[in-house]
């Protein structure tokens, strides 16, 4: 029993920290409306998320791997729950943009840490291969709910209550932890890399400002600068780190690079698809947010549905039938979203979020 507690502790975890990239998206339009946002503090609002898990992720696994996965987990707990707090009464977008980056420096200790987790206290390989199973599939769990109890949360309580809901879930998964999860640790941690973490959050956060802001191009060029350099002294500085944060050998790997191409790829293409799309339902097309996120339902129940039958696809054929339907049905959404128009038909609107789902 306690290990199956011990996986709903850590699938709880997962679940709120990927649905708050989803479920803020709609309820975008209503917080341009309530605090006058502009469409770049719109981008900050779910890019100050992101881009915090994104250049603290690596850091925040090998923390826990040293002082203590169970200590990590209930720090990123705690933090997770003062900056959803703090969100829900944030009185303009300034406010809003940096609890979303507190809020995501307690995510950066759930996601990598809940897995560590998991895989310790399933040690047999059939037990954790399906523990591993369930816990990936709350990903796909957590975009499928997102965008609809967003929606609702919007249409009956505001935008503020997308953030408090999250609260009272953590506060549970707090006690449930200190009292049920067991400790551990890495036989050996790696070392902290403090200058190649520095270098890597400075070209994240230069090319993803550069992006948001080139509109300003005196800005723009200076960022652009910053993160050329970054990358460069990050190229020269990690491969004479004994354990640096980014292993760079690993892309000397033709199919480990192509891979993560894949990956930034499609990514910023659905990162896109559904921080247009719920702007386009409800300020283009008048759709209330629960219109809005049920129009997106058939992306996360794709999601879910199509996950698990994939892996055992490429079990047992490989990779490139799934990759090659996955870049076609990406490019295919991406061309047919240009055409999306004010008196476009709703059905046809659901079939391109299908493509984005597939």
């Amino acid at each position: 029993m306690k290990p199956t507690l011990v996986l709903a502790i850590c699938c709880a975890s997962i679940v709120i920290a990927v649905m708050d990239i989803s479920i803020v998206t709609v309820a975008l339009p209503s917080i341009r409306h309530d605090l006058g946002a502009s469409t770049e503090g719109l981008q900050w609002t779910i890019d100050a998320y992101t881009l915090v898990l994104a250049g603290f992720l690596v850091l925040a696994g090998s923390t826990a791997d040293r002082f203590g996965r169970k200590r990590v987990f209930l720090t990123g707990l705690a933090v997770f729950g003062v900056g959803s707090l703090l969100c829900s009464v944030a009185p303009g977008i300034g406010w809003l943009i940096a609890a979303r980056a507190v809020q995501a420096v307690g995510g950066t200790m759930l996601n990598p840490v809940a897995l560590a987790i998991v895989v310790t206290t399933f040690p047999a390989p059939a037990e954790r291969a399906r523990a591993i199973g369930v816990f990936g599939s709350m990903s796909g769990l957590a975009l499928a709910l997102g965008p609809i109890l967003g929606g609702l949360l919007v249409d009956s309580l505001g935008w503020r209550a997308v953030f408090w809901v999250n609260v009272p879930i953590i506060a549970v998964a707090i006690v449930a932890t200190a009292a049920f999860v067991p400790e551990s640790r890495a036989a050996r941690a790696r070392r902290f890399d403090p200058v190649g973490q520095v270098l890597v959050v400075l070209v994240l956060g230069c090319v993803v400002a550069t992006i948001i802001e080139a509109r300003r191009s005196p800005v723009v060029l200076g960022l652009l600068l910053v993160a050329g350099l970054a990358a460069f002294a990050l190229l020269r500085y990690e491969p004479r780190r004994a354990d640096p944060l980014l292993e760079l050998r690993l892309f000397r790997s033709v199919p480990f690079t192509g891979a993560i191409a894949m990956a930034l790829f499609s990514l910023c293409g659905f990162g896109a698809f559904l921080f247009l799309t719920t702007q386009y339902l409800q300020d283009v097309r008048g759709l209330p947010a629960l219109g809005a996120g049920l129009c997106l339902l058939p992306v996360g129940v794709l999601v879910l549905l199509l996950s698990r039958r994939t892996g055992r696809l490429v079990g047992t054929r490989g990779p490139r039938l799934p990759l090659v339907v996955a870049g076609v049905a990406l490019a295919l959404g991406g061309a047919a979203s240009v055409w999306l128009g004010p008196a476009t038909p709703l059905p046809l609107v659901l079939a391109v979020s299908l493509l984005f789902g597939v």
